[in-house]
């Protein structure tokens, strides 16, 4: 993920946060590798004065994927390091092929693992999360799945019916109730316990503000 990559995937995610038809986000790479990382070249340049740049620039990238306003998948097909899996920890599923391999590496090249890695305890416990980022070390896509790091873990050619699944999952519910779910349940990272039912609480007053609690429970009573 280098500086220029980072705007190539901040740019469309800002567009697809703002189309009211959105649905489901699947996010994916072509190669071989979900994300190796951050640009190693053009870390290796970097000084005191570009360094913040540099990384506060990888952040907003990361985070403009996080502000989506819909179920945003992860499409885990390969090696998925450092930035990798910072940017795979804002997504709200994760499927993983059953070859990948998960790991914060930045201790091994001589920096500490930043941003969206605070998000990986919440995911993954704090044990395990501290123990790839003390060591650097990769586990494996079972082991992911064991931690919480991933939901699923399926064969190479069986990962898109798993993303299929979740879709059509997402596509029978209601897309404004997903919406204040996906909004609450990003709302309670941040807030203690008491906070955080109270603004379930206005949510659900909100929701019914709206048609889709009477059209859904009409439908689903055979009404």
């Amino acid at each position: 993920m280098s500086t220029e990559l980072n705007r190539e995937l901040q740019a469309p995610a800002y567009y697809l946060a703002r189309h009211d038809g959105l649905r489901a986000v699947v996010l994916t790479a072509a190669g071989k590798a979900f994300v190796g990382g951050a640009d190693i070249k053009e870390m290796a340049r970097l000084d005191r004065h570009t360094a913040r740049t540099f990384i506060t620039n990888l952040h907003l990238a990361i985070d403009e994927i996080r502000r989506i306003p819909v179920p945003v998948i992860g499409r885990i097909n390969g090696y998925c390091l450092g930035a990798g899996l910072e940017l795979a920890a804002v997504c709200d599923f994760r499927v993983a092929a059953d070859t990948a391999m998960f790991g914060m590496p930045e201790v091994r090249v001589g920096m500490p693992s930043v941003i969206e890695a605070v998000l990986l305890p919440r995911l993954m416990g704090w044990g395990k999360a501290t123990e790839i980022l003390l060591t650097g070390d990769m586990i494996d896509a079972q082991e992911a799945m064991v931690c919480g790091l991933v939901q699923k873990v399926t064969a190479g050619d069986r990962i898109d019916a798993q993303v299929e699944a979740w879709i059509s999952s997402i596509m029978a519910s209601a897309p404004d109730a997903v919406r204040m779910q996906r909004r609450l349940v990003r709302s309670w990272q941040d807030m203690p316990i008491d906070a955080a039912i109270n603004a379930a609480l206005d949510a659900f007053e909100e929701s019914h503000a709206g048609s889709e609690p009477r059209t859904y429970l009409s439908r689903f009573l055979g009404n």
